[in-house]
């Protein structure tokens, strides 16, 4: 949730990771730091990593600017999956619960933290030692599993948010080339643009892959902070630009459905909760407060700001175009040569976020591997799985070009079980034994059920759509753009 986290990045996210460390040098290093890099898009640490302590103001930007990556782009999409009504609704509630959760995994953090004398405790230690101080012997025994559960989870989500980012590129490129011919300076002039035909939009995600295998054998983070920093501002930019063209003639909504299917209401689930998991970067943020006491109720007013601006950029996109919503509302923009240009500013923002994103695994992975060979041999390997990642990212995208589904399937899959599954249950384990209120236990279960709910329909949902769309691979994202 996620240039700022993420690593994030990204919820969708270009998000800016914190907590940096020097990448382990062995397994067992991995196993015993269980590096900031996990809890997080990579893009939340490039400009903290000097900083010994953040302002609450600061600490609020990162937060807000951590959620804004390509999720927020589909949330008019996911607005008209769900209803007109009944989108917004969600997304409010949706906001709410996870913030509940933020919240519930920085209080576990601090208790362990304080119990254990640590000066910072990151996802996976907290949930490690939630399961240590459960009732359980089962699951007091296999405690080490559940940093395993966060590292899998955080290794998917990244790396699903690298495939997101590949079909993104794929599809605004595509567009802007495809409408060269037809764009103009005036940006009020009614007409029907014809797109010229281009080459598949797989080859436009081939053509992307030498740029990101160079992006990614960059293994200094500081040489990254220069792409963090340019991937920010070009966002920034044209999310402005995009925000003052949807808030203008906004037909007669009256048309549009208040609740839609409940067919599609998964494929809403998937994007919204895709957009909102940033909970991993809450830990590293907290622990970079000068104050940390204040932290709680930054995290509120952050989550607030966030929900309000998802709320209103779902709508009003929805609104704006009703039902010729595109999976990126980027794709909806008419073709004059400042609207394309927010879609080339946002082609080079991903791409740059494209190694921060990749940067969380690759410090995941890489580590192990290469603990497990000779010196010799450590160099090589280390190239050699950075290559094959991002070549399985690429080869993901190609077989799923279909922007929508991939960002449900991954918010579905992973952002949820990060996000809404995890934290209840480890509230339940860290003071079940201590006492805790029926109301409390039925909260945190009710929670988890839902997310898990989520997580099965939503997973099971885009990949029906995917089978029913008969031909995934033929895909084509051509938009013209009809005033």
């Amino acid at each position: 949730m996620p240039v700022t986290k993420s690593a994030r990045e990204p919820q969708g996210t270009v998000d800016l990771k914190l907590d940096l460390r020097s990448p382990p040098k062995s397994a067992k290093k991995l196993q015993s730091k269980d590096s900031s890099f996990w809890d997080g898009r990579p893009s939340e640490s490039p400009g903290l990593e000097k900083t010994k302590g953040i302002t609450a103001f600061q600490t609020l930007v990162h937060l807000v600017k951590g959620n804004m990556g390509t999720g927020i782009l589909g949330l008019p999409l996911a607005v008209k999956n769900a209803g007109i009504l009944m989108g917004p609704l969600s997304l409010l509630a949706m906001g709410f619960i996870s913030c509940h959760c933020m919240h519930i995994l920085v209080r576990c953090a601090q208790r362990f933290c304080h119990r254990l004398n640590k000066p910072f405790m990151d996802y996976g230690d907290t949930v490690m030692y939630g399961l240590e101080a459960s009732p359980s012997t089962w699951l007091r025994t296999h405690a080490h599993w559940g940093r395993s559960i966060v590292s899998f989870f955080l290794i998917v989500t990244q790396l699903g948010f690298c495939c997101v980012y590949v079909v993104f590129l794929a599809d605004n490129l595509k567009q802007v080339v495809e409408a060269v011919n037809g764009t103009t300076n005036n940006c009020h002039y009614n007409e029907t643009v014809i797109l010229t035909p281009t080459m598949d939009s797989r080859l436009y995600m081939l053509s992307f892959l030498p740029f990101l295998v160079l992006l990614v054998l960059i293994r200094n983070l500081r040489v990254l902070t220069i792409f963090s920093m340019l991937a920010n501002i070009s966002m920034l930019v044209s999310l402005m630009i995009i925000t003052q063209y949807i808030v203008q003639e906004i037909p007669d909504p009256s048309q549009l459905p208040l609740i839609a299917s409940w067919k599609t209401y998964p494929l809403f689930f998937g994007t919204a909760i895709f957009s909102f998991e940033s909970i991993g970067v809450v830990l590293p943020l907290e622990n970079k407060m000068k104050d940390a006491r204040r932290f709680p109720a930054i995290l509120s007013l952050g989550m607030s700001i966030i929900t309000a601006l998802y709320i209103g950029i779902g709508s009003l996109g929805y609104l704006r175009f009703g039902d010729d919503i595109k999976a990126s509302i980027t794709l909806n923009l008419p073709n004059c040569w400042l609207y394309q240009s927010v879609k080339l500013l946002y082609v080079v923002g991903i791409l740059c976020t494209y190694a921060l994103q990749f940067y969380v695994p690759a410090e995941i992975i890489i580590p192990f591997a290469t603990s497990q060979v000779s010196k010799r041999w450590a160099l090589p390997l280390d190239l050699s799985i950075r290559l094959a990642m991002v070549c399985l990212t690429c080869a993901l995208a190609i077989l799923i070009p279909r922007l929508d589904l991939v960002l449900s399937l991954v918010g579905s899959v992973s952002s949820s079980a990060l996000a809404l599954i995890i934290p209840p249950l480890l509230e339940i384990t860290t003071y079940y034994s201590e006492g805790m209120s029926p109301l409390t236990i039925a909260k945190d279960t009710l929670i988890s059920i839902l997310g898990f709910v989520g997580f099965v329909t939503g997973t099971y949902q885009a990949l029906d759509e995917l089978i029913l769309s008969g031909h995934p691979l033929t895909f084509s994202n051509s938009t013209a753009f009809i005033q």
